[in-house]
């Protein structure tokens, strides 16, 4: 257990890469550039022709495999679940309960941008084209819509993408303290990289969002995750009677 002294220093931001405030400024800059880009029609043109490219070119055997690397954003069914149990892994191995601080800490922040996101901004997939409500593409693809009620509007920004990018960065850190920083670091880069790379892919090849659906999600899954890396998950204050659960997971990873 580490040495408790009567004054507690004060809280340090963990390191992120690449360094500096001025990354975060300009992921948020674009995503909000984005979002007024869209309310302005600039970019509807290419969802259009993307999402009409992907319904032309469907075959059976690529729409198949597409849908079963897309499982790989199911937040609730696998990532979550997935996370939690690693952190209870951890948690047991390290004698600590800030694994499980990280995981709480991963949804809370979820689940009050990604959600409140799609809801106010009630755009439309694209299989809304072809399933109920059966809208025309021109009026599918537009941001701030005016939707049925019942009808799927919660389309942007990708809950996939964004949830990929902090949740297997979560994974991925959790995987780190398992192996007490003996995880290859091409092992982590990979685990952090390759899910998110292949969830914009199917999610936009499926048609379950508009190409710009994806492009918000990676840079708002980019942000948030900048933002709880650099949380001193190990330094946050515990209540007193906790210090035997009390001892610091992260790596250097």
């Amino acid at each position: 257990m580490r040495e408790t002294t009567g004054v507690r220093e004060k809280l340090r931001l963990r390191p992120v890469r690449p360094a500096g405030w001025w990354v975060d400024g300009l992921l948020l800059a674009a995503l909000v550039g984005l979002t007024v880009a869209l309310t302005r029609g600039l970019l509807l043109d290419l969802d259009l022709s993307v999402s009409a490219w992907a319904f032309g070119h469907s075959p059976v055997p690529l729409y198949w495999a597409a849908r079963v690397f897309n499982l790989l954003g199911q937040g609730g069914q696998l990532l979550m679940p997935v996370a939690g149990a690693l952190a209870v892994a951890v948690a047991w191995r390290r004698h600590s309960v800030r694994p499980l601080l990280l995981v709480a800490g991963t949804f809370l922040v979820t689940y009050l941008t990604i959600g409140p996101l799609k809801v106010w901004t009630d755009r439309a997939a694209p299989t809304a084209t072809i399933k109920e409500p059966f809208l025309p593409p021109e009026e599918a693809v537009r941001i701030f819509n005016h939707l049925p009620a019942g009808a799927y509007s919660m389309s942007y920004p990708s809950g996939h993408v964004a949830n990929a990018i902090i949740w297997y960065g979560v994974i991925a850190l959790l995987l780190a303290a398992l192996a007490a920083g003996r995880l290859p670091a091409h092992v982590y880069r990979l685990i952090r990289v390759a899910p998110p790379a292949i969830l914009l892919v199917t999610t936009t090849y499926l048609n379950f969002h508009w190409i710009t659906d994806g492009a918000a999600g990676l840079l708002l899954g980019l942000l948030l995750d900048r933002l709880l890396h650099r949380v001193p998950w190990d330094d946050v204050p515990l209540p007193t009677a906790l210090h035997r659960w009390d001892h610091p997971f992260t790596s250097a990873q």
